[in-house]
Formats: C-alpha cells, structure tokens, sequence
C-alpha cells in the first residue's frame, strides 16, 4: 500500500510514515469491499479544486475488502473510490467512517454506502445523474433531429427536482457542494447540469450554496471557488443582456446619469439628490475575493473625507439580496442594490469588480475607471 503523501490544496497533509498511522491521532476512515474484483487496482482519490490526487493504492483479493484513513479535516472534501472508469464518489466531513460496498464492473450504480447521511445523498444524486444519462443518449440515438430540445426538457426536470429537494433544503451541506458540479455525456460532448455563465437560475442556486457555506465553512477554498463562479456566471449574464436589449437611461441637465435604487432599508436613492457632494459611484461585488479589504480601504476613505462633502454611492452587484444586506449592515455610506437594468450599462464597460466613478458636486462624472489614477489623489482634488 502507497503511503499518502501529498499535501493538497486544503489543510490536509497526511503522514508520510504508514498510511493507516495518524500523525494527530484524529482521522477520517473508508473502507468496506469490492465483490468480484479480485487483483484490480483500486484506487483512493482526492478531488481537488485543480483535479484529482492519487493519495493511495491497493490490490484487492479474493474478499475485496479494503481500508484508506486520512487525518481529520475541517471542512468538507472530496474524494473518489476508482477502479478503471468505475467511480465512487465520497464526501468526508472531520474524523467520520465510511463503510461502502459494492461489486465490479458496475460498483458506480450499484453501491451501498453506510455510517454517513452526505454520502447516502451522494449515491442518491449519482444515481439520478446516471439515469439521466441513459435517457439523454437513448434519446440521442433513436431521434437525433430532436435530440436537443427533449435533452434540455430533462435536464430542467432534473434540475428542478435536484433544486427542490436537495439543495435549498439543505445547501450548507456536502452534497449539495457536490450536486452544483454534476454533468453528463451526450453523444461525446460533456453537458453541465448547473451552468452559471448560461443560466441566471443556476447562478442563484450556486449563490444559496456559496452563502451558506460562509456561515458553516467560513473562509474555505471552496466556498470562496463558489463566489467567484457566482461572480463570474452572474457578469457574463449581464453582458450578454447589455448586448441584447436597448437601455435607455435618462441623463439630467448636467450630464449625469441618474441611478433611482433602492437602499438596504428599502429607500430609493437618487444619485442626483446627491448635488453639492463629491461622490464615489461604486459597483461592487460583496462576495468577490478581497471585498473585505477593499471595504476597508473604502472606510478609511470615508472617515478622512465624509466631512469635507464626500459621499460613497455604492451599487451592490450580488447574486443574493440577503447576502448583501448582511454585507452592508454596518456601512456608513449609501448602500443600494441592482436592479439589472441602468447599472449593467457601467458592468459591460469594465466587467469586473469593482467600478468605480467620480462625480463632482456639480453632478458632473469627472472620471471614469480607465482615467482614474490615484483615487485619494483625485478626491482630493474635487472637494
């Protein structure tokens, strides 16, 4: 048996003396056997957010029985039981046990896992994906030339109950992680079932997921991965709208065009009742990695100038409405959120995260993002 030695994306570094050895005395079990696999490779993987680790190895015998450990973990992680193309796949969640048995060549379906509610939920989701492939591609071969539309009527069937059913009932957990990642192969092509840059519904579902695992995983790599695919799914989408409708958006005397949202208590606020201020118009993203440095960069800002007439007119840019007012709960500055229809204009232009504008107190947008240089430097210069 190989000995597990690979330090991967997240704290987990196993010991590099006896796999079944723990170096903390705390450790995650998998084990149980494989019927009808006698001399097959099995393999234990972890899946990891750059791709699969091989951690360890073992050839199996007339029992098929078998036994990987790794140490405790803090957040959930992914691994795979693998035997050529047949795959397992294992959520592990601190020290827990995980009894699987099954029997080659068709363990991927024909499974039984025990000790762990996230991985019965697994072998549920797997199953669910597994038949809706073999539907799909049935569908494929005998009607081609309808193939498409009788492919997407399923997936939206299957998404629909995996949505319901699974993860906004229970999004902090494992499998639902694991469900937002599902996909299937139709006729060679690999189909994602959650595809957030082509469907703003499913941007929402990978939102729900992102924001619950801040509360439960604060800080994980994962849940910070679901950030920025929401980020991403959700500025690709509002680029494409831009680029597909007419936007008009009515300019005042002076130039300026005015964004009429509503604050977290619910107020709408009008750029234009901000006249005789200097104002830093701000798209941002709460949920976009480095928000909370920047927010601080952006207090500081406050504090030294909000005296002198500065104000800080702030566009939230967010998938998730609650997430943002949770965000903006404590901010001083006036915190509005996106309605999807002026400020996609100001995305499309940059397309990232933050935007920034500078108004002067005559109404006036002074300075765009491509001709700011030094931000204090230009506030300075305006009050």
């Amino acid at each position: 048996m190989e000995n597990m030695i690979r330090k991967t994306a997240l704290p987990l570094l196993l010991c590099a003396v006896s796999f079944l050895t723990s170096c903390t005395g705390e450790q995650f079990h998998v084990e149980g056997s494989i019927a009808n696999a006698k001399d097959s490779l099995l393999y234990f993987e972890h899946n990891t957010l750059s791709g699969f680790q091989k951690l360890d190895s073992v050839k199996l015998d007339e029992t098929g029985k078998f036994a990987f450990a790794g140490d405790k973990i803090d957040n959930p992680e992914f691994y795979r039981l693998r035997i050529s193309g047949q795959i397992i796949n294992i959520a592990i969640d601190s020290t827990e046990t995980v009894n699987v048995k099954a029997a080659y060549p068709e363990m991927a379906y024909k499974y039984e896992v025990k000790g762990s509610y996230e991985n019965e939920k697994i072998r549920e989701l797997a199953l669910k994906q597994i038949d809706l492939q073999s539907r799909c591609q049935t569908v494929y071969n005998e009607s081609p030339a309808a193939a498409d539309s009788l492919v997407k009527a399923m997936i939206a069937d299957f998404k629909k109950d995996v949505t319901t059913n699974y993860i906004f009932k229970e999004p902090m957990k494992a499998y639902s992680y694991f469900a937002l990642f599902q996909y299937i192969i139709v006729g060679r092509q690999a189909i994602p079932l959650f595809a957030p840059a082509l469907d703003p519904a499913d941007n929402k579902v990978f939102g729900a997921v992102a924001t619950s695992w801040d509360t439960f995983y604060p800080n994980s790599e994962r849940g910070q991965n679901l950030h920025n695919i929401t980020i991403k799914g959700m500025q690709d989408q509002r680029i494409v709208e831009a680029k597909n409708q007419e936007i008009e958006l009515e300019a005042t005397e002076a130039g300026l065009i005015d964004l009429p949202l509503r604050d977290n208590k619910g107020n709408e606020r009008h750029l234009t009742d901000l006249k005789g201020r200097v104002v830093l118009l701000n798209f941002h993203t709460f949920a976009a990695k480095g928000s909370p440095q920047y927010i601080m960069k952006m207090r500081e800002l406050y504090a030294k100038y909000q005296a002198r007439g500065f104000e800080i007119y702030m566009v939230s840019l967010d998938g998730n409405e609650h997430f943002w007012k949770e965000s903006v709960a404590s901010l001083p500055w006036i915190n509005v959120y996106d309605n999807k229809d002026a400020s996609i204009v100001y995305l499309s232009q940059a397309a990232v995260s933050p935007v920034i504008y500078l108004i002067d107190r005559e109404n006036n947008v002074v300075k765009n993002p491509s001709q700011l240089q030094n931000l204090e430097a230009e506030i300075q210069a305006l009050l």
